[in-house]
């Protein structure tokens, strides 16, 4: 079946460590803990480039290690999250967390490395896996299973495309392609949902502050940002990308500056910066996407980096709205530092990563001659200030507020914001150390006296905007509707009017619910024995009807 096993992948390792990881007890634990996302980083760059390892498996070419220079971005990126996430995280006493972290940041990995499709949905699978466990293991059941359900939806749209693209093309090659036909439209969507694109924008910001303190680091790193590579791979220059990703801008935006709680209000903001991605994705330009990636690998450090301080605001004083923070800047220095460093580099204050990726992403616009998008996207860059670069740190940290207990911040806490602050600022200051990993931002004009001249004017006018409309965006508590709503709340609302409409039918509705789940599980019984005599059909239709039968449980299952 297989000539060699090849190069170890960076996958296999944190797979290996996280399945194993609850074996182990105390310091060698933790050792474990904290090496393997090392290890894991070394392998990114030491793994030669170029073409990967060929497996047969059922006739299909896989290649489920291929190394080339996206991978070796993504690949960094994703190391350096999972190695600060650990560091972050050592003291967290939850080993199931711990365990499913590594899994998580393992299939990141391993959807960066992968080569053709059938790796890339049996990783992407594994992460949905790995990031619901990390949800679960905070104790929030039901954020946990709605976040499953939307990717169970991801994956089975996922599968269907691939399916149907396998059926077509007869090819499993992770290759450019345009999305013309049903198939690689359900292919580009399930790709969408995980990438937080509407309608389904609002699980992101339901999902991720139900997470642990620890969790939501490493939930902010992956999930979004592989589903931009895999945008990248599969669909440069899809048009469509273009209005999904203005979008998510706008979205991002608009929720980020109502919102209330710290980890909802960056979770929203993690929407809005991947739409600048996709938008730079859907220009499709050897800068535009160069910029796209460049732009994820700052992402990830500082939607890291704003997370950890968010986390330590968590553990420090169990709380995290900014209606009830306040005056935190004297009594936790670095983390304030952190936090500030974090919202600068989101809201592309010179002199940090931020800024320049933003500028490259600019940069391709201009380049591109998207007059428009390259205004739409300038504004709201400027006014993401508004609400991470202005509204956060002053409620949070500099409004005068009541004297509370603020608990000590665990010295492997520091050091993480530490690391990663420090990559930030160096990224800013020497963006031209980036010209090996991504050599088109070469000729980008970022650190021109008259660019940053431009961006700094921009800043003081969102400054400007932030006081006179302060009185307005002031954090009030409460509840902000989104389009969760429809799958938060409509169904108890709905059960109520049943409930007093037609009482007398529930006894009837009751029996038909067992009805259904008695006749499923006849049918799946009766399909599987179908199935597994199906030697003889086509792939294709093998897969159509276990995609159908995984599709109709899942609607069953949530009613």
């Amino acid at each position: 079946m297989t000539e060699t096993f090849g190069p170890l992948s960076p996958a296999l390792v944190l797979i290996l460590a996280g399945v194993l990881l609850p074996l182990f007890k105390g310091r060698l634990r933790d050792a474990i803990f904290l090496a393997a996302p090392l290890a894991a980083l070394a392998l990114v760059w030491l793994l030669p480039l170029g073409p990967g390892l060929v497996v047969d498996w059922l006739g299909l070419p896989l290649m489920p290690l291929a190394p080339d220079r996206m991978a070796r971005i993504f690949g960094t990126a994703f190391g350096i999250a999972a190695v600060a996430g650990a560091l972050y995280g050592v003291t967290q006493p939850n080993v199931a967390e711990k365990s499913a972290a590594l899994v998580y940041a393992g299939a990141a990995q391993g959807i960066a490395f992968a080569g053709d499709l059938v790796t890339l949905f049996v990783f992407w699978e594994i992460m949905a896996i790995g990031s619901t466990l990390v949800i679960w293991s905070n104790g929030n059941a039901r954020a946990g299973l709605r976040y499953a359900l939307i990717h169970v939806l991801g994956g089975v749209l996922l599968f269907a495309g691939i399916t149907a693209e396998i059926a077509t093309s007869g090819s499993v090659a992770l290759q450019a392609i345009r999305a013309d036909d049903l198939g690689r439209w359900l292919m580009l969507a399930g790709i969408l949902v995980n990438a937080g694109a509407p309608p389904l924008s609002a699980w992101v910001a339901d999902a991720y502050p139900k997470a642990s303190w620890s969790g939501t680091v490493f939930l902010s790193a992956f999930t979004t940002k592989a589903a931009v590579l895999v945008l990248i791979r599969l669909f440069p220059g899809e048009p469509a990308l273009v209005w999904f990703g203005l979008a998510m801008a706008v979205y991002g935006l608009v929720y980020a500056l109502l919102e209330d709680d710290i980890r909802e209000l960056l979770s929203y903001s993690i929407v809005g910066q991947v739409g600048f991605m996709l938008v730079a994705i859907g220009i499709g330009s050897e800068l535009a996407l160069a910029a796209a990636a460049l732009h994820a690998f700052a992402h990830i450090l500082y939607k890291a980096l704003l997370m950890m301080a968010a986390g330590a605001i968590l553990r420090a004083t169990g709380e995290t709205r900014l209606s009830v923070l306040g005056g935190l800047a004297r009594a936790m220095p670095l983390t304030s530092a952190a936090l500030l460093v974090g919202a600068f580099s989101l809201s592309a204050v010179p002199l940090t990563a931020g800024f320049v990726s933003k500028s490259a992403i600019l940069a391709a616009l201009a380049e591109g001659q998207a007059g428009w998008l390259w205004f739409a996207l300038t504004a709201i860059s400027a006014g993401s200030l508004l609400y991470v670069g202005l509204k956060l740190p002053w409620f949070a940290l500099f409004r005068p507020g009541k004297p509370r207990e603020v608990a000590a911040t665990a010295w492997s806490m520091k050091a993480a914001m530490a690391l990663l602050g420090g990559s930030i600022l160096a990224i800013g200051c020497f963006p031209s150390a980036l010209a090996g990993l991504v050599p088109e931002i070469a000729d980008v004009a970022v650190m021109t006296p008259d660019h940053i001249l431009f961006q700094l004017q921009l800043l003081i006018a969102a400054s400007c905007i932030f006081v006179g409309l302060f009185p307005l965006l002031q954090p009030k508590a409460g509840f902000t509707l989104d389009v969760d709503w429809f799958w938060r709340e409509l169904p108890r609302k709905a059960a109520v009017v049943w409930g007093l409409a037609f009482r007398p039918l529930q006894g009837k509705a009751a029996d038909l619910r067992g009805i259904l789940h008695g006749s499923w599980r006849e049918v799946s019984i009766r399909a599987v024995a179908q199935l597994s005599g199906a030697a003889n059909w086509r792939t294709g239709r093998i897969a159509f009807w276990a995609t159908a039968l995984l599709a109709t449980y899942v609607l069953i299952a949530a009613l």
